[in-house]
């Protein structure tokens, strides 16, 4: 590998690795809103409520996030509903982690005694009001870590979305080996990229951990 090619190379490929980082937020941000709604209906009085949000859960995560992302991109396709590529890379990614976080908020919520929903209730407060003041506020301190890891795993899960044709670093890294074919190079410099991006995400969740680990000793 020439500075030649480098130079070639490297233009491209931030590029892609900005495409990346937007996939990665937008389909975070989709998966932390939608994932706490599912923990609340999860955790619903409604058996309804509860079984559906349970069923969604268990679907999405006993299936491959690429299956999902076919039926969103070539399934709909075949329904008349035409997502773009990258649309259906969030939409697909983001729902996918949803169901994840899904769990991790309701261990949170869930770890939260008992007994500061009761004082909440008998106060005054409704259940929903004690849920937004009271309980997630504590629940927060308990998902963030692992919320933080997640979203260094989603990073790196957009690679996947490369086999839909969604613009983003991997994808790049695929055409510009058949044009210059030096896959090895390629796929050690998108390989390094993807660390670069993650590296800050990782230090930051150990950041977090041993933040709150500290607050609570």
């Amino acid at each position: 590998m020439s500075g030649e090619d480098l130079w070639a190379w490297t233009p491209q490929l931030l590029v892609a690795a900005g495409d990346t980082l937007k996939m990665t937020a937008l389909a975070y941000l989709l998966a932390i809103t939608v994932g706490l709604a599912i923990a609340l209906a999860r955790l619903a009085r409604r058996d309804v409520v509860s079984a559906a949000a349970r069923f969604y859960i268990e679907i999405v995560r006993g299936t491959p996030v690429l299956t999902q992302l076919f039926l969103l991109y070539f399934g709909l396709a075949s329904a008349g509903i035409v997502l773009p590529a990258f649309t259906a890379a969030v939409v697909g990614l983001g729902l996918n982690y949803a169901a994840y976080l899904a769990e991790v908020y309701r261990a949170g919520i869930i770890a939260v005694p008992r007994g500061q929903r009761d004082a909440a209730l008998a106060v005054g407060m409704t259940d929903a009001l004690a849920m937004r003041r009271i309980i997630l506020p504590q629940a927060v301190r308990v998902v963030l870590p692992p919320m933080a890891n997640y979203a260094i795993s989603l990073l790196k899960e957009t690679s996947v979305a490369s086999l839909i044709s969604a613009p983003e670093l991997m994808l790049r890294a695929r055409d510009l080996s058949s044009e210059y074919f030096m896959p090895m190079e390629l796929y050690l410099f998108a390989a390094a990229m993807y660390l670069a991006m993650a590296y800050p995400l990782g230090k930051g969740a150990r950041y977090l951990e041993l933040q709150l680990g500290r607050g609570r000793s």
